[in-house]
C-alpha cells in the first residue's frame, strides 16, 4: 500500500531536563523572531523547540518544484533584516531558507535550538506557575510558552473513498518525493490551491500526461516574477534606504486590495478584470476557459498569482477534470461520471489543516482544560489580538485566529504580536505576577467586534465557501483591515485587561 511521504526523520539529541523563562515551540519566522528579539530585550533564558532536524518551519518542509514566496521578496524578511541579496521579486524557497538559517546565526539564536524536540504535551501547572512540556527530547518547564508551529503546519489529506488502496506513489506537495522521477509517468494532482499553482507547470513539463482535479477555480492574477539584477542588488545592499521605501512602495500598493475585501466590493472589479485579461490571453479553449472562470467575488478564497499556470493547463498533455472523485482505487481515479483515469503517481496539492486537532490536543490549560476543548465550547478558535487566550496563562501564539492576510506579508503582523508579548512578559517582571491570563469577558468582547467587522466583507459575502470560514460559515482566520492596524492594536500592552496569579480568581 501508498503510503504519505513523511517528513525526514531528526536525530532527536537528548535534552537534559530543564527550566525556562520562555520555551518557543517552532524554528521559522515566527519562532525565530521571538528568539531575536528576546536577546535584544536581554532575555537570554530560552529554548527553541523545533520537530525538525532543520530550522525554517514551512521554508524547511515545503520542497516542491517551483516554491516561492507568494508576496514580494522585499515585503518577506524582518524589518531589523533586511536582505538585499534576494535574486527574483518572487523569492524561492531555498534563498527564504538561506536567509533565516543566516539570521539566525548573525542574531546568536541557534544555539537555543533543540532539533527533534516535538512538543508531544504541554500542561499548565497553576500551582508552580509553570507550562510543563513533554518533548521528544525530554522535559521542559517553562514560565512562558510562545506557540510558532503555525496555523498551516499540518498537510490536509482528503478523505477519499479507497485512498488507501492505490498502489502507485502517493505523496503531499508539503512531503514532496524528490526520489520519485515522474518523467513519463502518468500523474494526477488532486488540488488546485496556491501551491499547486506553482508545482504544475513542473510537472506538467515532465509528466506524459497530467490529469488536475479541480474541485473550485480560483481567480489569478499576473505574478510578474523577474531576476533582480547584480547592480540592483549592489545599490540596495549599500542604500539600505532605497530598499525602505522600494518595501513601503510595495506594501502600501499591497493594502490597496483591503479596500475591496473589506470595505468596498465595487474596488473588486478592477483586481477581476485583470485576472479575466490574463485568462483570455493565457487559454484559448473557451471550454477550458469556462472551466477556469470563477462564479464568486476575487478575494473571497485565496488569490493565486502566477503566470505559469493557466498555460500549463491550457498544454495539449494536460487534462483539467472538473467532475467530482467518486473514488481511487488500486490503479488510479474514478470520477462520479463512471470514467476511470489510471494513474502512476498521485500528488496531493490539498493544503493543510487549519488549527490542526492535533495541536490544539496537546495543550491543557486551567482544569485539564485542551485548547481543542476550549474552543468547542467556544464554537471555533477565539484569542485575544489573535495572541493570547482565556483559561491558558502565559501563552502566547503567533499567527492566532483572525490573524491571517489575503493581500500582504505575514512577517508584519508577527512582528506586532512580537511587540506585544515583550511588553506583556515586560509587565510581569515589572509588577512580579506570575501568571497572566486575558479575561474571558475581554477575549469575548473583541471576537464580537471582530466578527461584526466581518459582516459584508468579500470573505463572508462573496458567494464561495473557502478554508477561510468554519463549518457554520465565520471567518476565524482573517484580519479585517489594514495589517499596520492590527499592529496599532497591540501597542501598550494593558495588564487591566489580565488576571494575575495575585488577584482573586473570577
Amino acid at each position: 500500500m501508498s503510503t504519505i511521504s513523511a517528513p525526514h526523520e531528526p536525530n532527536a539529541a537528548d535534552l537534559p531536563a530543564r527550566d525556562v523563562r520562555v520555551a518557543i515551540v517552532g524554528a521559522g519566522f515566527g519562532g525565530l523572531g521571538t528568539a531575536i528579539r528576546l536577546r535584544e530585550q536581554g532575555i537570554d533564558d530560552f529554548v527553541i523547540l523545533e520537530r525538525a532536524d532543520r530550522l525554517g518551519g514551512t521554508w524547511w518542509a515545503n520542497t516542491y518544484p517551483g516554491c516561492a514566496c507568494d508576496v514580494p521578496s522585499h515585503l518577506y524578511s524582518y524589518s531589523f533584516a533586511l536582505n538585499p541579496d534576494w535574486t527574483r521579486f518572487f523569492a524561492p524557497q531555498h534563498e527564504i531558507l538561506a536567509y533565516l538559517e543566516r539570521t539566525a546565526r548573525e542574531r546568536g539564536v541557534t544555539d537555543h535550538i533543540v532539533y527533534g524536540a516535538e512538543v508531544l504535551n504541554a500542561q499548565w501547572d497553576a500551582d508552580a506557575g509553570r507550562w510543563r512540556l513533554d518533548t521528544a527530547a525530554g522535559p521542559v518547564t517553562a514560565q512562558a510558552l510562545i506557540a510558532a508551529a503555525g496555523p498551516l503546519s499540518e498537510p490536509s489529506v482528503p478523505d477519499i473513498p479507497g485512498l488507501g488502496d492505490y498502489k502507485g506513489t502517493l505523496f503531499h506537495s508539503a512531503r514532496w518525493n524528490h526520489e520519485r522521477d515522474l518523467t513519463g509517468e502518468r500523474v494526477a494532482v488532486i488540488g488546485t490551491g496556491a501551491s499547486a499553482a506553482q508545482f504544475v507547470p513542473y510537472v506538467a513539463r515532465d509528466a506524459a500526461h497530467l490529469d488536475v482535479y479541480q474541485r473550485t477555480p480560483g481567480w489569478i492574477l499576473p505574478r510578474g516574477d523577474r531576476p533582480i539584477p547584480v547592480l540592483e542588488r549592489r545599490l540596495l545592499r549599500r542604500v539600505p534606504a532605497v530598499q525602505r521605501l522600494l518595501r513601503n512602495i510595495i506594501y502600501y500598493v499591497a493594502e490597496l486590495l483591503v479596500v475591496g475585501l473589506v470595505f468596498d466590493k465595487r474596488v473588486l472589479s478592477v483586481f477581476e478584470a485583470v485576472a479575466r485579461r490574463k485568462l483570455r490571453r493565457s487559454v484559448p479553449d473557451p471550454a477550458l476557459r469556462a472551466k477556469l472562470t470563477p462564479s464568486y467575488r476575487i478575494g473571497c478564497k485565496r488569490i493565486i498569482f502566477s503566470d505559469d499556470y493557466l498555460p500549463a493547463l491550457a498544454a495539449p498533455d494536460v487534462e483539467l477534470v472538473t467532475d467530482a472523485i467518486q473514488e481511487i482505487d488500486a490503479t488510479g481515479i474514478r470520477t462520479v461520471d463512471g470514467r476511470h483515469r489510471p494513474v502512476d503517481t498521485i500528488v496531493l496539492g490539498t493544503g493543510f489543516k487549519v488549527w490542526a486537532a492535533s495541536t490544539a490536543d496537546r495543550l491543557e490549560g486551567l482544569g485539564r482544560k485542551t485548547l481543542s476543548q476550549a474552543w468547542a465550547e467556544e464554537g471555533g478558535p477565539q484569542a485575544y489580538v489573535g495572541t493570547t487566550i482565556a483559561g491558558f496563562p502565559n501563552l502566547f501564539f503567533l499567527i492566532g485566529p483572525n490573524t491571517g492576510l489575503g493581500n500582504n506579508s505575514m512577517i508584519n503582523i508577527i512582528e506586532g504580536q512580537l511587540v506585544y508579548l515583550l511588553d506583556a512578559l515586560e509587565a510581569m517582571e515589572r509588577t512580579g505576577a506570575e501568571s497572566i491570563e486575558v479575561r474571558h469577558t475581554v477575549q469575548d468582547r473583541y471576537n464580537q467586534e471582530i466578527q461584526a467587522r466581518m459582516v459584508g466583507t468579500v470573505w463572508t459575502d462573496g458567494g464561495c465557501n473557502s478554508w477561510y470560514l468554519s463549518e457554520d460559515g465565520t471567518n476565524r482566520t482573517l484580519w479585517p483591515s489594514f495589517s499596520n492596524a492590527f499592529k496599532r492594536r497591540l501597542r501598550g500592552f494593558d495588564m487591566a485587561d489580565f488576571v494575575t496569579a495575585k488577584e482573586t480568581p473570577r
